[in-house]
């Protein structure tokens, strides 16, 4: 675990990673030159983690001390496995089904970093944030349940359950009752803001201690699609999900940089309007997920001077 107090003069690391779907593949090739450039695994090199969405799962296996090789894996294993599928129920059984496989009844005591999960409570309209320190807690500390009292499965398909593509998620939590979770990105596909909270407030470390990598999953032209999918897509809300996404991520980066301008901070979010790179976040072709994987990559080069500088490698 992370020396959390200000007093030490060591750097303050945060990671956030974006929500965008089977685009993560593009996360994991920065995550992999970044891993690479450290020489350890991320979960030795971050104090401070957050994710949403397709984020979460991959920040919930880096804290966990998975390294980006095994995570690079499990993804392209599991996204055909879950976007191949028409319907949303569909897509959510087997995001059920590759969630609790990989995840089992873990809770957020296994977690070896601070982590966050950002959630969107359907009922409240709010934020839902799963944490695992009681640090963490803006509030009602003395009530604080790691996780909700829910496992790190639950809260991985309460993030990820990007409504209408997938069904939304209920879940028990021993301190707040029966709740239904939505998509992360509907409240913050860019987590970036919920991190620098924690570390700013909750864990009082001062700004000049802290270096942030914000990871995005790239931005592409939409795919051509069949008939079919041209029906479907052109009917709300369909139709501006992805935009909503987009919009959520840049909302949060253009406040970060008013509100935490003295914050040490890369963001890695390429845009890609080639017609050979055009993709969604139901993506399912291995071919062009591994393309992606490889644009992430790239990207990475192109910012490792900066990351360096900034996470103070």
């Amino acid at each position: 675990m992370p020396v959390l107090a200000s007093t030490s003069v060591a750097p303050f690391r945060i990671l956030s990673l974006d929500g965008g779907g089977a685009k993560g593949v593009y996360t994991l090739g920065v995550l992999k030159g970044v891993e690479a450039a450290f020489d350890r695994p991320l979960c030795e090199v971050f104090d401070l983690i957050y994710g949403t969405s397709t984020g979460a799962i991959i920040a919930a296996l880096i804290a966990l001390g998975y390294r980006i090789d095994e995570i690079e894996k499990l993804y392209f294993a599991l996204i055909p496995r879950i976007m191949n599928k028409w319907f949303s129920h569909g897509r959510m059984e087997a995001l059920k089904r590759e969630a609790n496989e990989i995840f089992g009844s873990m809770d957020f005591s296994a977690f070896k970093i601070p982590i966050g999960i950002v959630c969107a409570n359907h009922a409240f309209e709010r934020p839902m944030v799963f944490k695992n320190l009681r640090e963490q807690a803006h509030g009602r500390k003395a009530t604080f349940e790691p996780g909700f009292g829910c496992t790190i499965a639950e809260a991985i398909i309460g993030s990820s359950a990007a409504y209408p593509f997938f069904r939304m998620f209920p879940v028990s939590t021993s301190n707040q009752g029966d709740q239904l979770l939505m998509d992360g990105g509907y409240v913050a596909n860019n987590p970036s803001l919920f991190a620098l909270a924690d570390a700013h407030e909750a864990f009082d470390i001062a700004p000049e201690r802290i270096g942030m990598l914000s990871v995005g999953v790239g931005s592409y032209d939409e795919p051509e699609r069949s008939i079919l999918h041209r029906l479907i897509f052109s009917l709300w809300p369909f139709r501006h999900m992805a935009k909503m996404f987009n919009i959520s991520s840049k909302t949060v980066e253009q406040l970060q940089a008013i509100l935490f301008p003295d914050i040490a901070c890369v963001r890695v979010n390429e845009a890609y309007p080639q017609k050979q790179y055009a993709t969604d976040l139901l993506e399912a072709d291995p071919k062009k997920l591994k393309t992606l994987f490889s644009l992430g990559g790239e990207s990475f080069g192109k910012f490792e001077a900066s990351i360096r500088t900034t996470l103070k490698i």
